[in-house]
Order: structure tokens, then C-alpha cells, then sequence
């Protein structure tokens, strides 16, 4: 399938950025050294409707796919951005999207659109189950016309910045259903109205990206908190697997762009022993392999997000993406500071901060380890090489 941007997606691009150019790498050399949320970033996004281009028109969205979606991504990291700081505003809404009720579309998709709310965290990771989701254990007990909800969440980011919160917790126990990913069940939790029911512990991480510890003790949630079919959460949850890891392969593709960038420029104008240090081929051939590598990765990004937006398998896509591109972006961080030698360690040039951000990329949301067990089986069909239920 072929891909190429169309007038109206590279005038989209211009726009993000047209905004971007006005947050340079002073704001978020400040952002990462105070350790705080960029919220005027995140306004400004809001405020050109950038956050809410996959939401309907009827709703008060641009009604746009995920190809728009990956070219906002993409352009805020390719500036030297970091959109893991709304980038859940997209994904995690298609939850809604698909499978609330039309009261609950109605109720938030226009609130959503105008900036009025955040949807900006999904708490489905928890300390003892780790990547396998079969295994949690927080528990939502029907009481009357509400649930009750008492468990632990772990890397919930972004919960601090947001009004709503996606929610997955088992509504039947592990042993009373046939399958293990059977009897889970998703929530819209309204942050505003937990009160001290979640109690929130940040967890302080290599990047600048807020992710916390949820301890949630007697959560009273009306019934029409539930998103879709009860005990069909899992399945509503892989739905939107595909576009996260879509949206994620963007960033990773725009990181890769902006190391490649910075690497270019510098060893066009370093100068040691009477000539740029680009001309040596020790210097000049990493950067083209990352070039060469981000430009692959970013082909087969497109050809995912295509046949996303065609209605068209795409699993193998999207996660081989993911994979290709988060290693691609590492590649091009590990060849920029290798170009900018001790000057890259320095932390008012950027390549520092950006380098610890592309690393997280290899193993989240997914670890690349979990993609490549899934090309093996699902794609190429091997023999699984991991029992579920057993240790992440």
C-alpha cells in the first residue's frame, strides 16, 4: 500500500509546526529540569484542535484518521518536542469511540474536543502482573446501582493532568471464568469525583514523563461508568492496541528525524584537524544508516496507519512498526551523541534529554521483546515461546 501526504495533510503538518516553532528547546530544557507537566504546550495543542483530530465532526472534532493523527506526533518530536504528554488523548478516546454508549459519547467526545476535559491516562498495569494483563487482581463488586472498586495500578501516567480515567479491573474472578482474559471490565472513572477513594504516589523516572502508583480503596462508579459489555474490557482494551502502537512508531519516527537533523548539522560545521568531522566516513556512515533505517521504519508506519484507516487488518503492521521505529529512533540518539562526542552530554544542547526520552520507547508501552514474540507466532507461525499466567 502506498502512501503519500496529500495538500491538506502537509498543510496540518505546517500548522504543528506553526506551534511548536513558538516552544524551543529552552522551554523544554526547563520543562525536564523542573520536572512539570508542559501545560502551556499541551493548551496550545488543545486550543488549535490538534488533540482532537480522530474525534467525529458530530462531536466537535475534526473527524480526521489515523494518518492525521501520526502527522501531529510525528511533528511535535520531530521539533524537539516530547508528545508522550498528550499522545494518550488520542489512543485512549478510541476506547470510547468504539465502545461507549452514545450518552457517554455525547456526555464527554464535545467536551474532549473544546479542551474543556482531558482524557490523558489509562490504568490497566499493575505491580504483580506486569505485562500480563490476564493477572490482575483490582476488583469492581456490583453494589446496587454502582461498583465498587479496591485494587493497585502502577505506571499510570499523566492521572495528576487529566479529568477522566480509563480503568480496567476484573468484574468476575480469574478462577470463575473459562478464559483468563474473560470477566475484566472497562470504566470512564471522573477523576473529579474520586476524591480520596485513588490515592495517587508519583514515580520518579529517568524522563520527564509523569507516571504514578494508583491505591484504590472503595471507588463508588454509577453503572453508567461502564464502557461497553461487562467482562469484555480485555478485548476493548487490545482494540485499541493497533493505533497506540501506530501513534507511538510516529514519535519515534520524529525523534529519529531530529537526532538525524542534529547529527547532519553538526558534523557539517564542526570543524578538528582542518576539516568538518563530517567528512570522515566513521562519522558520516552511522548517520545515514540512522537516516536510512527511520526512513524504512516510517514507510511501514504509513502502510499501518493506511490500512487503520481502511478498516483493514493491520496488527502485524502496527506493532512491527512500533518495533522498527523505537529502534530506529535509539539508533539515531546513540549515533548523535556519539557525533556531538562530550558536547552531547551537556544538558543545554538537547541531545541528553531527547536521548533518555527515545530509550523509553523500547520497552513501552509494549517491550519490543513481547512484539517480537507475537511476529514469531502470529505472523511467521512458530510455536509460542511464553506460557500466559506465568511471570512478566
Amino acid at each position: 500500500m502506498d502512501f503519500s501526504m496529500g495538500p491538506e495533510q502537509a498543510l496540518y503538518r505546517d500548522g504543528v509546526r506553526a506551534v511548536c516553532a513558538k516552544f524551543p528547546e529552552s522551554y523544554w530544557r526547563q520543562v525536564d529540569s523542573e520536572k512539570r507537566y508542559p501545560d502551556e504546550f499541551v493548551r496550545a495543542l488543545t486550543d488549535g484542535g490538534w488533540l482532537s483530530v480522530l474525534i467525529p465532526t458530530e462531536y466537535g472534532g475534526a473527524g480526521l484518521g489515523i494518518v492525521e493523527a501520526c502527522i501531529v506526533l510525528e511533528e511535535i518530536n520531530a521539533s524537539g518536542g516530547n508528545a508522550a504528554v498528550c499522545h494518550a488523548q488520542m489512543y485512549t478516546m478510541g476506547a470510547l469511540l468504539r465502545h461507549g454508549s452514545e450518552a457517554q459519547k455525547r456526555r464527554y467526545l464535545p467536551e474532549l474536543a473544546a479542551g474543556r476535559l482531558r482524557l490523558q491516562s489509562m490504568a490497566v498495569t499493575e505491580p504483580e502482573a506486569g505485562s500480563d494483563t490476564s493477572r490482575i487482581t483490582t476488583f469492581a463488586r456490583k453494589d446496587g446501582d454502582e461498583y465498587v472498586v479496591n485494587g493497585q495500578k502502577v505506571f499510570t501516567s499523566r492521572v495528576q493532568h487529566s479529568d477522566l480515567l480509563l480503568l480496567l479491573a476484573r468484574t468476575s474472578r480469574a478462577e470463575d471464568v473459562a478464559r483468563k482474559t474473560d470477566g475484566m471490565s472497562l470504566f470512564l472513572v471522573d477523576l473529579r469525583q474520586a476524591g480520596s477513594s485513588i490515592e495517587v504516589r508519583p514515580i520518579e523516572t529517568m524522563v520527564n514523563h509523569e507516571t504514578n502508583a494508583l491505591f484504590i480503596t472503595d471507588l463508588r462508579l454509577p453503572s453508567d461508568a461502564l464502557i461497553g459489555e461487562k467482562g469484555a474490557g480485555f478485548r476493548q482494551v487490545l482494540d485499541g492496541l493497533n493505533a497506540e502502537r501506530i501513534l507511538i512508531a510516529s514519535q519515534s519516527v520524529g525523534d529519529a528525524r531530529w537526532f538525524v537533523d542534529r547529527s547532519v548539522a553538526y558534523a557539517g560545521e564542526r570543524v578538528v584537524f582542518g576539516r568538518p568531522i563530517g567528512a570522515n566516513q566513521g562519522v558520516q556512515f552511522p548517520i545515514a544508516r540512522a537516516f536510512m533505517h527511520a526512513r524504512a521504519a516510517a514507510l511501514l508506519r504509513w502502510q499501518a496507519a493506511s490500512l487503520f484507516d481502511a478498516g483493514r487488518p493491520c496488527g502485524a503492521e502496527a506493532n512491527m512498526a512500533k518495533l522498527l521505529a523505537s529502534e530506529a529512533a535509539w539508533e539515531a540518539a546513540d549515533v548523535a551523541m556519539t557525533t556531538f562526542g562530550g558536547s552531547g552530554m551537556a544538558v543545554e544542547v538537547g541531545i541528553e534529554r531527547k536521548f533518555r526520552e527515545a530509550r523509553l520507547y523500547l520497552v513501552a508501552p509494549v517491550t519490543n521483546n513481547l512484539v517480537t514474540a507475537y511476529v514469531a507466532e502470529h505472523v511467521l507461525g512458530l510455536p509460542r515461546s511464553y506460557e500466559r499466567g506465568g511471570s512478566a
